[in-house]
This record gives C-alpha cells, structure tokens and sequence, in this order.
C-alpha cells in the first residue's frame, strides 16, 4: 500500500500521516507543517530534500502535493483550519503506538541489515543477532607466516542464520545466547555457504540481551 493510499484512510489522522512522512524521509515534523503552511501562502516550499506544491482548495481544504528528486510521493489534503493553527504540539505526533512501531522499524532498517539479505559480496554492513552455536577455537597458519586462532560462530535474527567468521581475540569474545552487534562486515562464501567475516575494518560488540525472537524462529 503506498503513502497516497494510507492518506485516504480516514480512521487514520493527518497528523499521523505526517508523522509518518517526516520518519520515513527523515525530516523534522515542525518543519515540514512548515514547508505546507508556506506552500499554501506561497504556491511552493521545501523542506530538506523534498518538495511541496499547493494545488488549489476543495471544500476549505487545502491539495498539497510533495515530491522527491521531481518524483511525487504523495498528494493528500489538509484542512485550511489546521494550517492556520499556531499552537500545534508535534511532539504528540510522535506518542502514537502506531508511530512508535514506525520509528522503532525504520532505525533497524537504517542500522542493520537483515540476515535474509545478505548477499555474496556486500561490504560495509552491520548486523545484529544472536548467537546459537560456537566451535572450538583452532591454531592456522596465515600466508604472513605467523599463526591466528580462528572459529566459526552460527548466529541468527528472527530472518535466518549465517556463519559468522571468528578471528584472533574475537575467537573467545562471544558466547551461545550472546546478541552481537558486527559493524562494516563483509559476506563471503565459503564452500557454496555465506559466511559474515569481520576483516581489518568490521567491529564486534556483545550485549547481555538477547535478539527478540531468533531463538524461536530460527532454532
């Protein structure tokens, strides 16, 4: 369902409606009450990267169109008795449950990448999961002539598992039930399986709560 269509619920305010615009496209929800107050004055405003257009009033509400890049988003009207208020508290936007879930979806989006995305390849990405099984450590030799402790790690999010690739100090760092948080990893393969492999750049950190449902699902 696209952003025009959930503007048209009407169980749904408009308030909501832009709160969920400002998380989605990471604007400040004061600001772009703004940017439609001016474009309703005006014709046209910005708010950060986007873009609003006032096309006309029907029956004392204002048609606002906001674009992207000249990409439009999403029309939907407003009331005019809304647009003139001055004492909107946008902070209230934000308290919905609704909202709540939005936010809290799109900052794991934005920090980790899910564990069924991940492909053969891919740089820089940051996980989180739990941990369900550790190997021994075993002593290799690497083509620098000196020798590492090296270990795999099964870990997985409530999306799937993947082999996570342990090396020197990191070895002994993390333990079954532990939740990892890896930074700037990379994903190989290995013998036809992925495998997430931390290199000179990636970071491991262990908290003591563990990854909601990844046991569950993924045991």
């Amino acid at each position: 369902m696209g952003d025009e269509d959930n503007l048209r619920q009407k169980k749904t305010t408009i308030s909501t409606h832009l709160a969920f615009l400002s998380i989605k496209y990471s604007v400040d929800p004061a600001e772009l009450f703004h940017a439609l107050v001016m474009a309703k004055e005006k014709g046209k405003s910005m708010c950060e990267n986007l873009s609003v257009e006032y096309r006309g009033s029907v029956n004392k509400e204002a048609i606002l169109l906001i674009k992207k890049d000249n990409k439009v988003l999403v029309q939907f009207r407003v009331t005019e008795e809304l647009l003139s208020k001055t004492d909107i508290h946008f902070e209230k936007w934000m308290e919905t449950d609704k909202v709540r879930k939005q936010i809290a979806k799109q900052k794991r989006t934005t920090l980790s990448t899910l564990i069924r995305d991940l492909r053969t390849g891919m740089k820089k990405v940051n996980v989180e999961a739990e941990v369900l099984e550790t190997q021994k450590p075993s002593l290799v030799h690497t083509q620098f002539g000196n020798s590492a402790l090296v270990a795999n790690a099964l870990i997985a999010d409530e999306t799937g598992k993947i082999t996570l690739c342990l090396w020197g100090e990191h070895v002994t760092s993390v333990a079954v039930g532990d939740t990892i948080q890896i930074k700037n990893a990379s994903v190989s393969a290995f013998r036809g399986e992925r495998q997430l492999r931390l290199g000179k750049s990636g970071t491991l950190s262990v908290s003591p709560v563990a990854a909601p449902n990844a046991k569950q699902i993924c045991a």
